[in-house]
């Protein structure tokens, strides 16, 4: 009966694509029609082993990045699922600075499809978000890291842990910043709360986006610090060099 009646629900009223707004035909796990589907690009190999460019448009094998040639990031490494261009980047945009936070479920569900192996290799003991400063926390009113890791603690049968790791100096916006001005920016900003040990412990630290990778590289500095045996960050997109 209940399932007769949502297909009626369906039919009067369509559900939407959540990209574009067109009506969709069928239902389906993550609501993109095929149109916005096939803009969706993974980022698969060639890329950087430990952070995660891509290389797009070249024909190789994985290899370092010139980046992580000259120095290694504090992390162990890294890996966006898909490339934040197109659907992505609109999907994104409206779940962060609109308000939209029904996008963090077909955000995560498409990136987890993309990320499952990765994951599986890191061995994860947990899941710790980025955290936002409350000012910022305040004006947005969530932490879209920490909702995004809600539904891959679920999908991963993982605790996450969503207070431990905080933001204790207000920093400016990355967005318009250099890689440079964006490891300064972020330069003590992060601290662990009380007297947490992750000693032997492997985190998966997630964000929706990674850019020069300069936050998420200070935030596993801490946690290494912290005694963590690896950090490993997932995201659900990256950005391309």
């Amino acid at each position: 009966m209940q399932r007769c009646w949502a297909r009626l629900v369906d039919c009067l009223f369509p559900p939407l694509c959540h990209c574009c707004r067109e009506p969709l035909r069928d239902s389906r796990k993550v609501r993109l029609c095929d149109s916005c589907l096939a803009g969706v690009t993974p980022l698969e190999s060639p890329l950087c082993p430990l952070c995660g460019q891509p290389y797009l448009h070249a024909s190789c094998s994985d290899h370092l990045c010139g980046a992580c040639t000259l120095a290694s990031p504090s992390f162990d490494s890294a890996r966006g699922a898909l490339l934040f261009d197109g659907p992505v980047r609109e999907l994104i945009h409206q779940f962060k600075y609109s308000g939209k936070t029904m996008l963090r479920r077909p955000l995560a569900l498409l990136a987890a499809d993309h990320l499952g192996q990765f994951v599986s290799e890191s061995r994860p003991d947990m899941i710790i978000p980025v955290p936002l400063h409350k000012k910022r926390l305040r004006q947005r009113g969530f932490n879209q890291a920490i909702l995004l890791g809600e539904i891959f603690a679920k999908r991963w049968e993982l605790p996450l842990l969503r207070n431990t790791l905080r933001r204790v100096r207000w920093t400016e916006p990355q967005v318009n910043l250099s890689a440079v001005e964006r490891l300064e920016n972020v330069k003590g900003a992060f601290a662990i709360s009380g007297v947490s040990d992750f000693s032997g412990k492997r985190i998966l630290l997630v964000d929706d986006v990674y850019t020069t990778g300069s936050t998420v590289k200070e935030c596993a500095k801490i946690l290494k610090h912290a005694g963590a045996e690896a950090v490993n960050v997932v995201t659900v997109a990256r950005a391309a060099d």
